[in-house]
């Protein structure tokens, strides 16, 4: 079982590694990370959903990087998925993809939210992959070496042969 961190001060997030194009802001980090907390204050209140999906979308185009946890280092799957929810909404998730899917709530595909982890068999019959759904079919995650976090439809033919499941967190289960 996974449960909500208390909520952090404003943290700043770590900048990614050097670019032509930075785009992450360090004020816009800061009053982020301070808007997705004071969501979640004293007890969720359905709008933690649209902030961890806003935190997320500021991390696109940050590089794959395998066993990359930050910004700074750049993502892999996973690490993409731990580090928004624990800095968007201080929510604690498992390490990897599989034990990712391991402790969610089973949620069917026509019942999926905004927020709820998507999962993939890309290499056999185990949980290789996992992104973060947003709606409509699309979904952000970090995909794989020498691409960046991106947004993804679920009917691309790839991710639609690939899918496994989506998870509900939870600790973001009620709302």
């Amino acid at each position: 079982m996974v449960a909500p961190k208390a909520p952090v001060a404003a943290a700043k997030v770590a900048a990614p590694a050097a670019s032509d194009d930075d785009t992450l802001g360090d004020d816009d980090d800061d009053s982020l990370v301070a808007a997705a907390t004071d969501k979640l204050a004293g007890h969720v209140d359905g709008h933690a959903r649209e902030a961890l999906l806003a935190f997320a979308m500021k991390l696109r185009d940050i590089r794959y990087h395998r066993g990359g946890r930050a910004p700074s280092t750049g993502f892999d799957c996973s690490g993409f998925v731990r580090y928004v929810f624990s800095h968007s909404i201080g929510l604690d998730l498992p390490t990897n993809s599989a034990s990712q899917f391991l402790a969610g709530l089973k949620v069917k595909r026509n019942e999926m939210k905004t927020g709820d982890l998507v999962f993939f068999r890309t290499r056999g019959k185990a949980i290789s992959h996992v992104g973060i759904y947003i709606d409509n079919g699309q979904f952000i995650h970090s995909p794989s070496a020498g691409k960046t976090v991106r947004v993804d439809n679920l009917n691309e033919a790839y991710w639609s042969k690939h899918f496994a499941g989506a998870k509900r967190p939870e600790g973001i289960a009620k709302i």
